[in-house]
């Protein structure tokens, strides 16, 4: 995905796609499914994954490769995003970053291959190059173990007891087995690949024009001081909402807007946070906007 800054966003579109292309290897944009993690480092741990209000563990939603040319350490770079599937919770988003050099030790230094690999049996990774073993149910890193076969791993108890219910008891002894039954745990979003377009330049204005015209169109019956009263009752809310939908109307089927430094597109005015409220980057740099989630494939 290429770094925006003042330019047109870069749209996102689901798309179903084979397998292979949404390993890590690929370098993918997501949605659903377990993360494609590119590393071990800086990965987030079973705390870092609950819910802040009931505690359970948080589901993953999306990634986005989102790499930075003019940074050595972030050639390689993704955002994930994760979230609580529990009522009445749904919320408790979290974003994570995981990045790498060109040069590493687990990808090529050439970008991947756009044709499939041959086909070697794995229908779920459960391990990183690095070593590193992943939770059976959501993909996320699994300190935990099955007491009895000791290869089965796991983030949290609630996985654990998932899993075991709903196959590993009877999968535990056969270890030939083992990774070849992942059950469908009913945890996980569904699994999509995400397009990326630029977003045509086309004047927002003249939209908004078009969708006058037809709203004046079809209220030709309405008595003019009625059309007075309405105009007058026209409030800020109404004027954001109704340049979300203008700038939506454009491409419907977007899930995702991304654009280092471009601005948010906003569906109300409510809880519009300013500079003051965004927290600074632990280093100390004023955090940006990146990337905007619609909220329509759940």
């Amino acid at each position: 995905m290429a770094v925006a800054s003042a330019g047109p966003a870069e749209l996102g579109f689901v798309e179903a796609a084979p397998a292979w292309r949404l390993r890590s290897e690929q370098f993918p944009s997501k949605v659903g499914g377990r993360p494609a993690w590119l590393g071990a480092a800086g990965l987030p741990g079973p705390e870092e994954l609950a819910c802040a209000l009931c505690g359970r563990p948080l589901a993953f939603l999306l990634q986005l490769y989102a790499p930075l040319p003019n940074r050595a350490d972030a050639f390689h770079r993704c955002l994930f995003l994760f979230c609580c599937r529990v009522p009445p919770c749904c919320a408790g988003l979290r974003v994570f970053r995981n990045q790498l050099p060109r040069k590493n030790d687990f990808y090529s230094y050439e970008p991947p291959s756009e044709n499939p690999p041959p086909e070697t049996g794995e229908s779920v990774c459960l391990q990183l190059k690095s070593g590193a073993h992943l939770c059976r149910v959501c993909g996320c890193l699994g300190p935990k173990t099955c007491s009895r076969c000791h290869k089965a791993h796991y983030c949290s108890k609630e996985h654990q007891t998932l899993d075991w219910r709903l196959g590993h008891k009877q999968a535990c002894t056969q270890s030939e087995y083992l990774d070849r039954t992942i059950p469908d745990h009913n945890f996980l979003f569904p699994e999509f690949e995400i397009v990326i377009e630029t977003e045509d330049e086309i004047t927002p204005e003249v939209v908004e024009k078009e969708n006058e015209s037809e709203i004046i169109g079809s209220m030709g019956e309405v008595p003019e001081e009625e059309l007075d009263s309405m105009a007058k009752h026209e409030s800020r809310e109404d004027k954001i909402f109704q340049k979300f939908k203008t700038k939506i109307a454009l491409e419907p089927e977007q899930v995702l807007r991304y654009g280092r430094g471009i601005a948010p597109i906003w569906i109300s005015g409510e809880n519009i946070p300013q500079e003051k409220d965004i927290p600074d980057c632990p280093c100390g740099a004023k955090r940006i906007f990146e990337f905007q989630f619609l909220d329509i494939i759940r």
